[in-house]
């Protein structure tokens, strides 16, 4: 799995012309499913964002992480993180997750998050969406999680 983190002041998103999700201060998660990700991948990144410190302590220096604050988070499903444009001049998605797969993944990720207490706001799986994203910092950080080969035995 692959997660796009950035700190906001706010986000929105919105389907089809509706607002389907808006937050203040917290983070906007981009989340994309690969191919062959589990259950181990959501509970390992879900849990690797929640506690990511990257909110500013009381000395300026980026210490707290959003459960520390209280903060909101946003999560929106986004297959393009896995876009190869190595070749040609069109993305291939072959390393993406199949729909209903991934779909399954990506509501198990905004479900362990919000049993950690962290309001979550979501878009709308397999809908043209529109996102408007106020970075704070700016802070922006792309997190992978380990893949098979690379797990501790």
């Amino acid at each position: 799995m692959r997660a796009v983190v950035q700190r906001v002041k706010s986000c929105s998103v919105s389907s089809e012309g509706t607002l389907c999700g808006r937050i203040g201060p917290g983070l906007c998660v981009l989340l994309g499913v690969k191919d062959g990700d589990g259950p181990e991948d959501v509970q390992w990144l879900a849990d690797k964002v929640a506690d990511l410190r990257i909110f500013e302590d009381e000395d300026g220096k980026m210490n707290r992480s959003l459960l520390d604050l209280g903060g909101q988070m946003l999560v929106v499903s986004q297959f393009t993180l896995y876009g190869d444009c190595r070749k040609g001049r069109r993305p291939s998605f072959v390393k993406a997750a199949p729909p209903d797969e991934a779909d399954k993944l990506y509501e198990g990720f905004v479900a362990r998050l919000r049993g950690k207490g962290i309001q979550v706001e979501t878009g709308v799986f397999r809908t043209h969406m529109v996102v408007a994203i106020e970075n704070d910092g700016p802070v922006t950080l792309i997190v992978d999680s380990p893949s098979k080969a690379e797990a501790p035995a």
